[in-house]
């Protein structure tokens, strides 16, 4: 393809630094612009920047917004809506795909009317109601925060108690502690089975082929315990439009089209047996997610990216196997505590025992006079991935190369896509949802 002009928008925190390297280094034009100042110094010596993005887009072919957030508050979806609408081919979502993600219960609300199978959920903005009603229907739930505190990954709580006691207790804790700024929650009822995540690119009108699946492990120690995180680490394999994405995103396609989306959405599930039950949507980049859906993407992704932002079908070639991606990170991640991050990870080295690069994919770096170092104040400096024929191949891959990677207390978690080795994929198999990898 021409060389094309790329403008990545984080109007909230740094979030795509990895996506823009990665175009930049196929050779087209990149300018970044970071709206957070704690992030400003993240992929610096990487990707030019920019200081003002609305300066820029005239210059751009193609515009990518890269989360919901504009700041404390929702709005990307309706900057990018409005800059379709002047004519610029622009990655990002809409007011209303934005919301999916902001209010829960109108994401379950959209699926209902489009004949997704829903798990029973509750929408609450009142601790003591909340309460009441998990004690008058005992049973295990899950706690969603609505809105801006859900950012806060830890306060995602799942019951474990049949009586429901446990998500009593904290809830009383919540209400104590957070009242002041959860506005809102979703309590779900719980399900027990193999979860799942449908991705989909969509290009304005439709779906690709290509359909990405992968597995989230959001727990920050090893057999999914201790605090919720943002995420630390996925896998995934691509197939084709199977019997999970026909009943859960397929059914969205003609309204994504009505809206006008562009860009990835994502649908993470719970399946069993008796049926797939959708969880919460993604309708913006998955992350660490985009990184190894970069490295499983053996095409140009500038070309990918370029074709979706302008309604084309791209002419996508992914790779056939498995992909693992394990993000590195630092204290207090996932923790804010600026003194901790002062003494054990501001402007740390990341040194490299081997010429290599491959893999290795940018979160919180920058670049200082050729030296690799530690940006931002989140703890979250890298994502290395691997891919093979089958999982316990992409598995090797990724963590051979994290043994070639020192940075001073780093750590990550060393089970990502065991879930799968260990049972989720036969169990999808099975019960007949995947079908054939095409």
């Amino acid at each position: 393809m021409d060389l094309k002009r790329f403008l990545f928008c984080s109007l909230d925190s740094a979030l795509i630094t990895d996506l823009a390297w990665q175009i930049h280094r196929e050779g087209h034009d990149v300018k970044y612009y970071i709206e957070a100042p704690s992030d400003h110094e993240i992929g610096d010596g990487f990707v030019q920047k920019t200081d003002d993005w609305r300066a820029e887009v005239e210059w751009a072919d193609v515009i990518v917004f890269d989360d919901i957030w504009v700041g404390a508050d929702v709005g990307t979806g309706a900057i990018a809506q409005q800059l379709r609408e002047e004519g610029h081919a622009v990655v990002g979502g809409t007011p209303e795909t934005d919301r999916l993600e902001d209010d829960r219960g109108y994401a379950m609300e959209i699926l209902e009317e489009h004949g997704v199978d829903t798990i029973e959920h509750h929408v609450f903005t009142d601790f003591d109601e909340a309460i009441q009603y998990v004690e008058s229907n005992p049973a295990p739930y899950v706690i969603k925060p609505l809105g801006e505190v859900q950012n806060v990954k830890r306060l995602l709580y799942v019951g474990n108690e049949d009586d429901g006691s446990d998500v009593v207790d904290v809830l009383r804790a919540y209400k104590q502690a957070w009242g002041h700024r959860m506005k809102g929650f979703q309590l779900q009822r719980k399900v027990d089975g193999v979860e799942v995540a449908i991705c989909g690119f969509f290009n304005g009108t439709e779906f690709i082929d290509r359909v990405n699946f992968n597995f989230e492990h959001k727990k920050l120690f090893p057999g999914n315990i201790g605090p919720s995180t943002g995420e630390m680490g996925t896998s995934m394999f691509w197939a084709g439009r199977n019997q999970l994405f026909e009943a859960t995103l397929g059914k969205l396609e003609a309204w994504l089209a009505a809206e006008g989306y562009v860009g990835s959405i994502d649908l993470n599930c719970i399946v069993n047996e008796q049926g797939i039950y959708p969880l919460e949507f993604t309708p913006r980049f998955g992350y660490p997610t985009i990184a190894l859906q970069e490295e499983s993407i053996e095409s140009s992704t500038a070309e990918f990216f370029a074709d979706l932002a302008r309604g084309n079908d791209p002419e996508v070639v992914v790779h056939r196997g498995y992909q693992v991606g394990v993000r590195i990170v630092l204290p207090p991640f996932p923790f804010d505590d600026e003194k901790t991050y002062d003494e054990n990870s501001r402007n740390a080295a990341v040194v490299f025992e081997t010429e290599s690069r491959e893999g290795i994919h940018l979160e919180d770096t920058k670049k200082v006079d050729g030296q690799w170092r530690v940006a931002g104040e989140s703890g979250m400096p890298l994502v290395v991935t691997g891919k093979g024929d089958t999982m316990q191949a992409a598995r090797k891959q990724a963590y051979d190369r994290i043994d070639t990677i020192v940075i001073p207390n780093m750590y990550y978690r060393d089970d990502i896509g065991e879930r799968w080795i260990n049972g989720d994929g036969d169990r999808l198999q099975a019960w007949g949802y995947l079908g054939p990898q095409t």
